[in-house]
Formats: C-alpha cells, sequence, structure tokens
C-alpha cells in the first residue's frame, strides 16, 4: 500500500515542477522516463525551500525554514516522510546516495535569502554554490546513475551550467529581487545605478561558463544528454533577448520567454541535436 503513497509523492512534486516552470518541466519530459521521477522530486524540493524565503511574507519564515530544515534530515534518516514532497526527494535522495553536504550548502543559501547581505565576491560565490550548483551536482548524480568516476569528470561543468543559469536568472528577476525583495546579489553593484558597461561585464563571465558548460552537456549518457541540452537552449534564448535589452529596463521590467516560443525551441532544439549528435 506504500507504493500508493510513493506515487501520489512523486505527483505531487511532478505537478509542482509544472505549475512553477514551463522550462524546466519541457527539460524534465525530455529525459528518460526511467529518472524523470527522480529530477522532478529535486525540483519540487528545491521549490518548496525557495518559496518559504521568497513568497511567504506575513510569516515567520525563518521559523518555517527552520522547521522545513529539520523536517529534511528527519526524513532522510527514517526514509519517510508525510509531506509528499519530502518523501519524494527523500527517497530519491537515498536512492541514488546523493551526498548530504549538497543539502546542506543549498539550505545554506536559502537561510541567506532570510538575511539583508551586503554581497561581496566570496558570499556571491557562496550563495551560487548552494542555490544553484549543488542543485545541478543533485541531478549530475542521478544522471549517471551513481557513477562516482563520470560523476567527479562531469562536476566542474554540472557547476557551471547550474552557475550560468542562476546568474541569467539574478539578470531576468532582478526588477522582483531589488524593487520586492530588496536584494541585490551581484557584489560591488548598486542596481540604483546599474549600467551599460556592469551588464556587460557580466554577461561576459555568462558567456564563457555556458561556453564551458556545453562540453560537460555532450558528455552525458544519453538518457539526459536531451533534457539538459534543451534546459541549455532555453536559458541561451533568455540570456540573448537580455543582453539586448538595456540596463535601464533591466530593471524596470521582467524578461521572459513566452511559452509559444519555449515549445518552438523545444522543436529545433531536437532537430540540432540530432544533426549535431551531442
Amino acid at each position: 500500500m506504500k507504493k500508493l503513497f510513493d506515487d501520489l509523492s512523486y505527483k505531487i512534486s511532478k505537478h509542482t515542477t509544472q505549475q512553477y516552470s514551463t522550462s524546466f518541466s519541457l527539460g524534465i519530459l525530455a529525459l528518460s522516463p526511467k529518472i524523470r521521477n527522480s529530477i522532478y522530486a529535486i525540483y519540487g524540493y528545491v521549490r518548496l525551500a525557495d518559496e518559504i524565503v521568497d513568497s511567504f511574507h506575513g510569516y515567520d519564515r525563518k521559523t518555517l525554514l527552520s522547521r522545513f530544515k529539520e523536517q529534511t534530515y528527519q526524513a532522510l534518516e527514517e526514509k519517510i516522510s508525510l509531506n509528499p514532497i519530502l518523501q519524494s526527494f527523500q527517497e530519491t535522495i537515498n536512492h541514488y546516495d546523493i551526498d548530504i553536504q549538497l543539502i546542506n550548502q543549498f539550505l545554506k543559501s536559502m537561510e541567506m535569502d532570510l538575511h539583508d547581505i551586503d554581497y561581496n565576491s566570496e558570499l556571491y560565490k557562496e550563495y551560487i554554490l548552494g542555490s544553484a550548483e549543488v542543485v545541478g551536482l543533485m541531478c549530475l548524480q542521478i544522471f549517471v546513475n551513481g557513477d562516482k568516476k563520470q560523476y567527479e569528470e562531469l562536476k566542474p561543468f554540472a557547476m557551471k551550467l547550474g552557475s550560468a543559469f542562476q546568474k541569467v536568472n539574478f539578470l531576468r528577476d532582478m526588477k522582483d529581487d531589488y524593487q520586492i525583495l530588496g536584494r541585490s546579489y551581484f557584489p560591488d553593484v548598486d542596481i540604483a545605478d546599474f549600467s551599460s558597461s556592469v551588464k556587460c561585464q557580466i554577461e561576459k563571465d555568462i558567456q564563457q561558463e555556458f561556453m564551458e558548460a556545453l562540453e560537460g552537456i555532450k558528455r552525458l549518457p544519453n538518457s539526459s544528454r536531451f533534457g539538459v541540452f534543451l534546459a541549455y537552449k532555453y536559458y541561451i534564448s533568455l540570456f540573448k533577448k537580455i543582453k539586448k535589452t538595456s540596463a535601464c529596463n533591466i530593471i524596470n521590467r521582467r524578461i521572459r520567454i513566452s511559452n509559444g516560443r519555449k515549445f518552438s525551441l523545444m522543436m529545433s532544439s531536437y532537430f540540432q541535436y540530432k544533426i549535431s549528435y551531442l
């Protein structure tokens, strides 16, 4: 009978992913069916933690996150949780023997979002490590099916991709982060005086990380390569749109890719993938 609850838990993680991210949902659909539920479980978990720190204003977010953290470790230890999101997450983490230090680092970055932090280069790198790079590493462990040698070989590329995704998110969400949440992640940058030269420098950094990450995508197993490539193509498209947007407009509106454009990207990426045999 427990299988019914396990199935429900994964379905809720899947629905959470679909509700919050069309782009990642499309990318996951392009993965092998054997690993989709596990990636939904990872995304559902990180999305729930992110919601606590970003959306639950008017509530004691510090207490909520602390309780979520305790429940996470309890679920991992006991290998069961009545919270469906935590249930699918713990089952995935335990099945693939994913390093708990990755979870620790992720939760540390979530805690950072509860405080007003003046980000310097060191804190900036630490936040990106926990909020994006380690999430990519959790997924990588699933992609390589626990193969430690392959994991270590692809680890630097997965971290670069996660970092590039997060920095694009920072640019895309700059308006809400700054005007609503009062955050600014880029070190030594005054958002109130965000200039074209500063924007250009950030974009150069992102472009380099995307270039390096693509080499790792080419070396992923067949079961995950196209799905990750599709997510990469979506973010490249978003990044190009951001590059064409002035520094002034970046801080005054959120840059988006329409769902129609996302589906178009999916088709064109598939043909590019088949032709180039990534």
